[in-house]
Order: structure tokens, then sequence, then C-alpha cells
């Protein structure tokens, strides 16, 4: 499959790995990324935990999905930028992972995931085991070839109803087919939890657009995503309904 391990693939080397316990990995950003969004650096950070954590199971299963009690967001890495990425394993066992992660880029920090929790399923139903134990290795031994990411389809969400500056609704419609669900997954394509982050983080933006400035000259920026929680898989082609509300000012 031409794009497994190419499409949606943010994880190039992985420098160390302590079974159970911590792992530590790198990402160079594609320089001819036109947008990277944050939501892919967490997606990155995600799939290094996922790394350690199959990879401690002797990949038979791997997490899908989950929860994260907390996603600080910093500043976006620039096109070129090395994302140093790191994860420590709470716990880890064939039910579920519990970690936390960062990335810094340039020494400064882009995200942090902290209770982050993902139910572990049986790596056949996603993926080629041994194509994993073989990634898994090249990571740790030479690295991938970076800058293989050939950027996303265009995931825009299209606005269906408003109360301007009170409440936004949209629609987004996932591809039928885009190059990412080769990565995600090969045996059982599902939408990214991080692309739907990405999405209405879109649309919150889009809110904040109409409040009045918090101050002379400033604006309104995302500082954390609390309590995230993705309760069932997306398949290709559905509509999902999307909605931003403002609760208090």
């Amino acid at each position: 499959m031409q794009h497994h391990f190419r499409a949606f693939s943010f994880v190039d080397r992985i420098r160390a790995f302590t079974p159970g316990q911590h792992i530590r990995g790198a990402y160079q950003v594609p320089v001819g990324a036109d947008v990277f969004p944050l939501s892919l650096v967490a997606e990155a950070v995600g799939q290094l935990a996922a790394w350690a954590a199959m990879a401690t199971v002797g990949f038979t299963h791997r997490p899908v999905a989950g929860l994260a009690g907390r996603i600080e967001l910093g500043t976006g890495p620039q096109p070129g930028h090395w994302l140093e990425l790191e994860a420590e394993l709470e716990s880890v066992d064939a039910e579920a992972v519990a970690y936390a992660g960062r990335a810094r880029a340039g020494g400064e920090p882009v995200i942090r995931l902290e209770h982050c929790v993902g139910p572990m399923l049986p790596v056949v139903e996603f993926d080629d085991p041994q194509a994993l134990r073989e990634r898994f290795e090249l990571l740790r031994g030479g690295g991938a070839t970076p800058g293989l990411f050939g950027g996303l389809p265009e995931l825009t969400p299209v606005p269906a109803e408003s109360e301007p500056g009170r409440l936004m609704r949209a629609t987004l419609a996932v591809p039928a087919q885009a190059p990412f669900f080769a990565d995600h997954f090969p045996r059982r394509p599902v939408f990214p939890g991080s692309l739907l982050m990405h999405a209405n983080l879109q649309l919150a933006a889009a809110l904040a657009a109409q409040l009045p400035p918090p101050a002379a000259g400033g604006r309104w920026t995302v500082g954390f995503v609390a309590d995230m929680k993705l309760r069932s898989f997306i398949p290709p082609g559905s509509v999902l309904a999307l909605e931003v509300r403002l609760d208090e000012l």
C-alpha cells in the first residue's frame, strides 16, 4: 500500500525506549508544508505513545481513540522544524494504555498532553503486525525518510447555523477516500480524532473572531482543550454535525 507509513505517520525517529515506561522520538515537519496544525502535533505525540504501547505488549494490541484530560496548545511549528517528542507510560496492558506526553521545537514547548487513556484493541483488526514490527525497528535504527507527508485534503467545516458571538454550527464531510486512511488504518479505515479536533478548533476560531477583542490590540486564542473524548469510530463517508457555544465571556 503506497501510502502506508507516509500519509498519516508523524514519527520519523525513536531515540530512546524503555518498555512500559518511556519513549522519546522526533518528527520533521515537511519543508513544503503549507499548514501543519497543532492537532497533528498532538497526533504525533499520540503515535509515539502508541509505538511504545504496541512494542510493550508484543504488537498484539494497539491503542485506538480514547480520551485526553488536557491538551495544552503552544505555538505551531514551522516547516522544516524538528519536533522533539516524548511520552511517559503510566500503565499499559492488553486492555488500555495511560500516558502523558509533550512536543518541543527549537527548545520551545509546542504541545502537552495530560491524563490520556487509549483502549487497546487487537492489532490484526487494523494493521499487519509484522509490518508494524518492521517499522518500529526502522524507527529505532536508521529512522524513516522525513518529509513524506503530502498534506491533508480539504476538511473545512461548512457553516449550518449561528447566533453571532454565541453559537455556531457546521457540518464536516469525511472523505469516502483519502490517502490518510492507508495509515489510519489499512485494515479498518477510521477518520482520525486529531482531524476532528482540528475541525472543531477551526469552528471555535470562527466564533471567537465574532467577539470583541479581550484588550486593545489583543486577540482570542485557544490555550487548551479539556476532557476530549472520542466515543465511537468515524467511518469514511460520514457527515458530522459540529457545534461550538460560548458559555461565558
